[in-house]
């Protein structure tokens, strides 16, 4: 059958068994979308055993191994260079996702301009919601954050978690960076960075699509206070690295400027609401704000002072000439 402009291959990536019960639900959402996908993905790094249990047990679907190196950027890119659609799609294997999921993120790319898209992330907390956790720092477990649009918007970028890429474009970039991305306890922000350069690419632009809902699931080790500095920390990290990494003289962090400078009144906000008898939860999460920012900038100054010091390649003759 010829595809279509709108038909789109849905890219799952995955790495440990330890997930097995939450993949098995998200590769039974991303097969129920409506209108169906032409291909629903699976794509294992670098573990034997995982893929051929996925063989066995899940009928219907393409399994691949990452034909990169370790990492969530390289499993990605297995998939949907393996992609023949128009469009891929980006679903992680923690996710839920309702039948119409998959429409509402392609509906807008019947405007030519559009290179991808993302939706509304709801965090699926595994425990009770920490009651310090400010919203706008739900980014740090993967979901939408308030301040955030609340209408189908374009937006500088979006997340892996709930994305469609139009291929052609996705490919002409070279797809998301290898290398650079989440390994084990590291955390870069590889999707924002393909964004960059997506968006760069012939002056295209990213549609936000807020009712496009997910759940992304929150376990409990991830509910703590401590992990909860440490992700802001490492955000920081790669966010500065993410600037490094671009040679196109671009504003990188323009957004992430406006985001900080909004974030005092936030805290405001919550200490008046605490003020006002609103609830102490409000002073917990104002001091949630202070803490995040503080590890985000701590982060960002080691990454830039660890930048300075570390050598400079060396020109090779030719380049030397």
């Amino acid at each position: 059958m010829d595809s279509t402009p709108l038909d789109t291959t849905i890219v799952i990536p995955t790495h440990t068994e330890e997930r097995w019960s939450s993949l098995v639900r998200t590769v039974a959402c991303a097969r129920s979308q409506s209108p169906e996908p032409a291909e629903v993905v699976v794509v294992t790094d670098h573990n034997r055993g995982l893929f051929e249990r996925i063989q066995r047990e899940l009928p219907g679907v393409t399994v691949l191994e990452n034909a990169y190196a370790k990492g969530v950027s390289g499993n990605r890119n297995t998939g949907a260079f393996h992609a023949k659609t128009a469009l891929v799609a980006f679903m992680d294997d923690d996710i839920t996702a309702g039948p119409d999921w998959l429409a509402q993120l392609v509906e807008p790319f019947a405007d030519p301009r559009v290179v991808g898209t993302g939706g509304g992330i709801l965090p699926d907390w595994e425990g009770p919601a920490p009651r310090w956790m400010p919203d706008e720092f739900l980014w740090a477990v993967g979901g939408s954050y308030a301040g955030m649009p609340t209408e189908t918007s374009p937006i500088r970028n979006v997340w892996s978690a709930s994305m469609v890429v139009r291929r052609e474009v996705f490919d002409a970039v070279g797809g998301f960076r290898v290398g650079f991305g989440k390994l084990g306890d590291r955390n870069r922000p590889e999707d924002t960075e393909l964004c960059l350069r997506m968006s760069a690419h012939d002056g295209g632009h990213w549609m936000y699509v807020p009712r496009a809902t997910i759940r992304h699931e929150v376990p409990a080790n991830r509910s703590s206070f401590s992990w909860f500095v440490k992700r802001c920390y490492a955000e920081g990290r790669g966010k500065v690295q993410m600037a490094g990494l671009d040679d196109g003289g671009r504003d990188t962090l323009g957004a992430e400027r406006s985001y900080v400078w909004s974030l005092p009144k936030a805290a405001l906000r919550n200490l008046g609401a605490g003020l006002t008898g609103k609830g102490a939860d409000n002073f917990l999460r104002a001091g949630g704000i202070v803490a995040g920012v503080a590890a985000a900038g701590w982060g960002g100054v080691v990454e830039t002072v660890a930048a300075k010091r570390a050598p400079r390649p060396r020109k090779t003759l030719e380049a030397a000439r």
